[in-house]
């Protein structure tokens, strides 16, 4: 009991006991839950009750043996106190909903192991919680993980997947990067050929953009308006807020591709672009022009219906990306240049500025948020838009000073594509290594920050992107365990980098494996990848040294 008990990950604020037995859950356990709590109640019947075999049934509030979900306002916004006694059964009580759902985690991690499978492996349905008192609260109400699934579709299920995955460590944002060169991803009905055309590329680069290795098989996959609906109504039963984005002006080729007068017609030969098929940086950008805006006007209108601004904190963002824009056809582009002279602006950038900015005052009159890549930041924002800082710490730092909210994402800290060791075994090395530890002694707030900037980090945000994880197994193996030392970063209330217990984080994360494998995630080992999880052949990018820390 012990053991289990100081195995919890994240790991919470505080933790009285265990200091014996507390209460057996079985057949007759029952369930209560005040009014507010319900989505709690049906995940604990639905994930719980299947995986231990227990029924749970509806019971009264006073029931010695049962489990008890209370909301209590003198609790913050998604804090939880549980506490379990053999007397008095096992009590969830959160600030908020969220609050409950996240003991609820808790409550679950001290059942052990089984308790994250999907059907009871063990003779007997008798399951024992220590007798304890558990308080907690997050750190940062943005607890992100941005999945790419657009350079490799997933298809629906294993977003449903991932949304448990992160449930179950806590995190409540998933930043879904819905479209790219490589592919659009979601139905517009308005523009049919974007996934007609859009969804898919008739071969895919195998590696780093420098690998001459190539997979000939089409690729795509797309997600149909209902789908969506879908994921984000699984997301909000596990108080998770899905934040699409749909990237511009950049990183387009695949819209292009579908709708040719979208490009710069005027440089390139727009219709005989087709989905990009490797990685990198891609010239081929949207026009601004008044047929772009009003397009893409359209596009938004679709995704606003999508993803409803609700309750939920950050249901009003809407991701627009705004990042890797190159500008060497608006400057060879006449329209482009005339387009500038009408504006009054200064150069290309600043067209990219009034890029963005349109959709910026366009969202908010719709009472929206844009959040972008922290690139957004160069010729202003309005007072209302949040930047997601990918470059290192300093656009989050800019943006904070300007008054802007921003999640802090920096490529060398917290991209999960990067190389976890160094060595030959590595499947498809990229970038510099990123190890367990690193992860874990990560700080999302820089202390060039007063304490009146700080307030404006909202959290932070680990990125999948997927260039070289074609399937769940190469996506689990980069994220995890990883993601479970990010969720603890996100979550917990950690002394400074250096002085994090790491061992003990270590020591945790044995207990932690265990569920893993019995939610049979395809992790990295500890000792490295097993032979399955190696890529031989296939080159990466890997770089020497240490990253930047800036």
């Amino acid at each position: 009991m012990a053991q289990r008990a100081t195995s919890l990950l994240p790991a919470p604020r505080a933790v009285e006991g265990p200091t014996r037995r507390g209460l057996e859950l079985d057949d007759s356990t029952t369930l209560w839950a005040a009014p507010g709590t319900e989505s709690t109640e049906r995940w604990l019947r639905a994930a719980l009750g299947a995986a231990l075999g227990l029924p749970l049934r509806p019971g009264a509030p006073d029931a010695p043996d049962g489990i008890r979900l209370v909301l209590d306002q003198t609790l913050g916004a998604e804090a939880y106190r549980l506490d379990v006694t053999a007397e008095g059964g096992a009590q969830i009580r959160g600030g908020d909903p969220a609050g409950v759902f996240w003991g609820a985690q808790t409550l679950r991690q001290l059942l052990g192991p089984d308790a994250f499978r999907r059907a009871p492996v063990r003779h007997g349905n008798r399951h024992g919680l220590p007798h304890l008192r558990v308080e907690d609260a997050p750190r940062f109400p943005w607890r992100g993980l941005l999945l790419d699934v657009a350079r490799h579709f997933m298809p629906k299920d294993g977003v449903l997947r991932q949304l448990d995955l992160m449930a179950a460590h806590k995190l409540n944002v998933l930043h879904l990067h819905l479209t790219d060169d490589q592919g659009w991803r979601v139905e517009i009905q308005r523009h049919p050929r974007l996934t007609e055309v859009g969804s898919w590329r008739s071969r895919t680069k195998l590696g780093h953009r420098a690998s001459p290795l190539w997979d000939e098989r089409p690729h795509g996959g797309f997600y149909t308006q209902d789908d969506l609906r879908e994921i984000v109504a699984y997301a909000a039963e596990r108080h998770i807020t899905v934040v699409p984005e749909i990237d511009v002006p950049g990183h387009s080729q695949a819209a292009i591709a579908a709708y040719p007068e979208l490009g710069n017609t005027d440089v390139v030969d727009t219709t005989a672009l087709s989905v990009w098929d490797t990685w990198g940086v891609n010239p081929n950008v949207l026009a601004p022009t008044d047929t772009t805006l009003r397009f893409f006007e359209g596009v938004f209108e679709e995704i606003l219906e999508l993803f409803p601004a609700d309750a939920a904190r950050f249901s009003a963002f809407v991701h627009i990306g705004g990042d890797e824009c190159p500008k060497d056809q608006w400057r060879a582009s006449p329209a482009a240049q005339a387009r500038i002279a009408d504006l009054g602006l200064a150069d290309e950038d600043a067209l990219q500025s009034w890029f963005v900015r349109h959709f910026d005052s366009w969202l908010a009159a719709r009472g929206r948020r844009l959040i972008g890549w922290d690139e957004i930041l160069e010729g202003g924002l309005a007072p209302g838009a949040a930047v997601s800082s990918w470059r290192g710490y300093a656009g989050g730092i800019a943006a904070a000073r300007a008054g802007h909210d921003v999640v802090m994402c920096p490529e060398q800290q917290v991209y999960l594509d990067h190389r976890q060791a160094p060595g030959e075994d590595e499947p498809v090395p990229i970038g510099y290594v990123r190890t367990l530890e690193d992860v874990y002694r990560f700080e999302p707030v820089p202390p060039d920050l007063t304490a009146d900037q700080a307030r404006h980090v909202l959290g932070t945000q680990a990125n999948v992107w997927t260039e070289v994880m074609e399937d769940q197994g190469r996506v689990d193996y980069q994220e995890f365990p990883r993601l479970a030392a990010f969720a603890e970063v996100a979550w917990s209330d950690l002394p400074a980098s250096p002085e994090r217990d790491f061992a003990d984080f270590e020591r945790r994360m044995t207990a932690h494996y265990a569920r893993l494998d019995a939610l049979g995630v395809a992790y990295r080992p500890p000792a490295g990848p097993r032979p399955w999880q190696r890529r031989p052949g296939i080159s990466g990018r890997p770089v020497d040294g240490q990253p930047p820390n800036r």
